[in-house]
């Protein structure tokens, strides 16, 4: 347990130019609070202690405005930063190096049993207020951009934007539209703000089809003259 503790302040300190000691990320941070009582949860529920691992999660809840279930598996170094109405389901699985913002949903689609929730690779960026629901994984190295709801599989190294998530680059290349895929790699991009908009490449991309038939229509009507 203290083992993970060191590898989530750790986690803090490389991802959050904020911090400047490690008594101050156990201190201040509360999805670092919420990561510790969880594990303990975890394993009260893995003891099949329902309902003591059920009260302990609310108390966590309270505390620091982070929900997660009992039964959801979190890795080593996961970072929940500000984390202010992060919801984690029961079957939901969150690899090792994760990035969660403020506002995420890592949720089901409906009353399904069994697992419903999303598995989320390691490495992975979830920007604030994204929702990824669905029983479905993303890859290792991919980020979920700000607002972004996921409800299909995510290839790894990619990332996601708009709603519905699309994926719009691929290996630092644009992607056709209609392909809707768009991927980065190698490393954790914390970056939430410099990513593509598909609706606005769609929107250019009509605008040009507009202009072409404009300019079409205008050599037709002065031939006909």
């Amino acid at each position: 347990m203290f083992k993970n503790l060191r590898e989530d302040i750790n986690a803090i300190k490389s991802r959050d130019p904020a911090v400047r000691t490690s008594i101050e990320a156990l201190l201040c941070y509360p999805g670092l609070h919420a990561i510790t009582i969880h594990r303990l949860a975890h394993w009260l529920y893995n003891k099949r202690f329902f309902l003591i691992a059920r009260i302990l999660s609310n108390i966590s809840r309270f505390f620091t405005g982070i929900e997660i279930h009992p039964g959801a598996k979190l890795g080593k170094g996961v970072f929940i930063d500000h984390g202010t109405g992060v919801v984690i389901g029961e079957t939901a699985e969150v690899g090792e190096n994760v990035t969660i913002y403020q506002g995420v949903t890592l949720g089901g689609t409906g009353k399904d049993t069994g697992k419903r929730h999303p598995t989320i690779g390691k490495n992975v960026v979830v920007s604030s207020g994204a929702k990824v629901l669905g029983p479905f994984k993303v890859g290792d190295n991919s980020k979920i951009g700000a607002g972004a709801v996921v409800l299909k599989e995510v290839p790894p190294n990619c990332t996601v934007v708009g709603v519905p998530g699309r994926i719009v680059i691929k290996d630092n290349k644009k992607v056709e539209p209609e392909k809707k895929e768009m991927c980065i790699k190698d490393k954790i991009d914390l970056d939430q703000v410099g990513l593509p908009d598909p609706v606005a490449q769609e929107i250019d991309t009509l605008k040009k089809k507009i202009k072409d038939l404009e300019t079409y229509i205008e050599q037709m009507q002065r031939r006909d003259k």
